[in-house]
């Protein structure tokens, strides 16, 4: 049964109730099912310095390991090496069959400047718009990878400084809901329309923006990568592994230390989001630790494609912001669902669970101010200011959650739980876990939550639960 330490004034406002065979976590065929299901075979090497690489932390030597790369794919295959050193580069281009193998002893230092990344057709936080191409970039791949034991710092805060610059302006003009998509930023990796691809090992630091992005792509495993992004200071977007709307993904032994959601899983926003409308689904994300962070595990904000079987588990953090997180907006639509949060240890974070359907309005809501002509914007204004029709298709939802084995300390709230009259949290199954927090927070518009052995301690001097819009829940008596 669900147990709370609380003062008594607080235990007739706190909604639970007991679950038993129907709160049980539905069986998960699909686990065994993820990751790359390919890796590069041949063993032929070609060397960047034989192509003319040179080791000065000056030189960018964008061309010479392209060059490498194109002649080991045009080959059949094989390995792309570098001999002990450090080397300045631009966006360089993966591809088939070529492994990208980044030893120990070599580090790679991303160019500082902007005309070292061409503009590619991508995504960018939920909308297909003209960007950057990324450091490392893994495109239209059926077979590849990149991997090794050394260093790519990307050295981002060339990006960090452009963002607060234009952000200041853009503030003041009521731009924010598109400054983050004008100042076009660098991200570290970009896995985009491939499959079997594998990331492995490698140690990443200073994205520009986020820093492993897997867009529109199957069957990939990143594993044992090592994210550090608050080297240089605290730069903005610097997520450390986004799943945009992708599929059969892998994600284990990787170690996170960014600015903003550790581990964040997307499929597309509000308009464009449903007009491309692919999911994320089938993801196993374990095994990892989330250090200084938005979010352990972060469920958008960008659901409009709908994000589906999620298995969470064996994760550990520290410091971050948010153990699981939803966030979306009322023109964003999409189904969140099937997610199965487990096995995982969360020390001195702020929100135990934060799920917000309305998250962030002067981000998530896009007006054109007085003053601007609509022909003469952008494309991508345009495609963030197109209404979704009808309305009620912009409302997510978010149901079907199973939590268990949670084990929460030094927390500052348990929930942070604000659903919507037209679209509650419904049917969230907690079970078998401990949480410790300063105050238990807010629950306003859930339906069907269940408890299990679930046990809160709270501060006996906390204010009361915030509480409103709860449906089919019995009160602790």
């Amino acid at each position: 049964m669900y147990k709370m330490i609380l003062p008594k004034r607080l235990l007739i406002i706190v909604l639970m109730i007991a679950c038993k065979a129907s709160a049980q976590t539905p069986k998960m065929d699909w686990v065994s099912k993820v990751g790359a299901r390919s890796f590069p075979a041949s063993q032929k090497i070609f060397s960047v310095n034989d192509y003319g690489a040179v080791s000065d932390t000056v030189t960018v030597n964008t061309k010479a390991i392209q060059k490498a790369i194109d002649d080991c794919a045009a080959k059949g295959g094989g390995i792309v090496t570098f001999k002990p050193g450090t080397y300045v580069s631009g966006s360089i281009f993966v591809k088939n069959n070529v492994l990208l193998r980044i030893d120990k002893d070599v580090l790679i230092l991303g160019s500082q400047n902007f005309d070292d990344y061409p503009d590619i057709d991508t995504r960018v936080a939920g909308i297909e718009m003209v960007w950057p191409a990324a450091l490392i970039n893994l495109i239209n791949l059926k077979n590849a990878a990149i991997s090794g034991k050394g260093i790519v710092n990307a050295r981002g805060k060339f990006c960090w400084d452009k963002y607060w610059k234009m952000r200041k302006e853009y503030d003041a003009k009521g731009l924010r809901w598109i400054v983050d998509y004008d100042v076009k930023r660098v991200r570290t990796v970009l896995v985009q329309n491939s499959e079997n691809v594998t990331v492995k090992e490698l140690t990443f630091k200073n994205a520009g923006f986020w820093t492993v992005q897997l867009l529109y792509s199957k069957q990939v495993t990143v594993d044992g990568v090592i994210i550090k992004n608050n080297e240089d200071g605290s730069g903005p977007s610097t997520d450390g592994i986004d799943i945009d709307s992708s599929t059969w993904v892998l994600v284990q032994n990787c170690d996170i230390d960014c600015n903003d959601d550790n581990f964040c899983l997307k499929a597309g926003r509000d308009w464009d989001g449903l007009r491309v409308n692919k999911p994320t689904a089938y993801v196993v994300i374990r095994k990892s630790i989330a250090r200084r962070g938005a979010g352990l595990v972060t469920l958008g904000s960008e659901t409009s494609g709908g994000i589906h079987h999620i298995l969470a588990t064996d994760l550990y953090a520290k410091h971050t912001d948010n153990g699981l997180r939803i966030k979306s907006a009322f023109t964003r639509g999409g189904v969140v669902e099937e997610i199965y949060f487990q096995n995982s240890v969360l020390d001195s974070i702020r929100n135990v669970f934060q799920f917000n359907l309305n998250w962030y309005p002067a981000y998530s809501y896009s007006e054109l101010p007085k003053g601007y002509v609509y022909d003469s914007i952008p494309a991508h204004w345009k495609s963030m200011l197109h209404k979704v029709t009808p309305a009620e298709k912009g409302i997510p939802a978010a149901r079907n959650f199973y939590i268990s084995n949670i084990r929460a300390t030094h927390a500052a709230l348990v929930f942070d739980a604000v659903g919507y009259p037209q679209s509650t949290l419904k049917n969230f199954v907690f079970s078998n876990s401990t949480v410790s927090a300063a105050v238990l927070g807010t629950m306003e518009y859930i339906e069907g939550w269940k408890y299990n052995n679930f046990n809160i301690s709270i501060d006996k001097a906390a204010p009361p639960p915030k509480v409103n819009g709860i449906e089919n829940q019995e009160r602790l008596k």
